[in-house]
């Protein structure tokens, strides 16, 4: 399972940062703040959740994930008319929605186990580690961040961070079982968001004179 979580990692940190550069490639950036950019989105949500536990952030021991989000930003800058094309960009979308899935149930995993804020802020760090890259580019970009769209994108991962939880609290000898089911659960309600268009309800508020 190690293995697989790592290769798995690998692949999405690739697609994350390559989303997180074409997200701002309209906006003229240059290569080095696309690699900024591109980084940041790719290994903000873990930087931010480890400076909240406490704990030396994950890419000071192993600079991997770090020289892999620089490597895909650079290739994502120049072949940006291939990323681009709807169906590349589309299945970009499903392997980010993989890495979104596999970073949230790592961030409830490493919180629980360092029993941190049990039972709560474990959920809050999930979905910090999964999102938090993508609403640092969109706040350094100038864009509307994931949350004030109706993309339905933290949703899911609030769901399988919370269903994890409970398996973690009342399930415990099936954590393996219950981390991979958590994760599927987030990966399929993405992979429908995406197929089908699927948008969170606006809120209408009723202007009154």
């Amino acid at each position: 399972m190690d293995q697989i979580n790592f290769w798995i990692g690998v692949i999405a940190t690739v697609a994350v940062a390559v989303t997180g550069v074409l997200a701002i490639a309209d906006r003229g950036v240059d290569l080095f703040g696309v690699l900024v950019l591109g980084v940041i989105t790719a290994i903000g949500g873990g930087t931010v959740r480890d400076i909240i536990l406490g704990v030396p952030v994950f890419w000071s021991a192993s600079q991997m994930y770090l020289w892999i989000a620089l490597g895909a930003c650079v290739v994502a800058f120049f072949a940006e008319s291939f990323f681009t094309q709807p169906q590349t960009y589309r299945w970009m979308l499903y392997i980010d929605g993989l890495g979104a899935a596999l970073f949230g149930i790592q961030g409830v995993d490493k919180a629980w186990n360092l029993d941190f804020g049990l039972p709560v802020a474990p959920v809050i760090l999930g979905v910090v580690t999964a999102i938090g890259g993508g609403l640092l580019r969109d706040v350094l970009a100038g864009r509307k961040t994931l949350l004030m769209s109706h993309e339905l994108y933290a949703i899911p991962v609030t769901l399988g961070c919370g269903l994890y939880i409970l398996v973690l609290n009342f399930l415990p000898q099936y954590t393996l079982e219950g981390s991979v089911i958590c994760m599927l659960t987030i990966f399929g309600l993405r992979v429908a968001a995406i197929y089908w268009e699927l948008r969170v309800p606006k809120l209408f508020i009723t202007k009154t004179r």
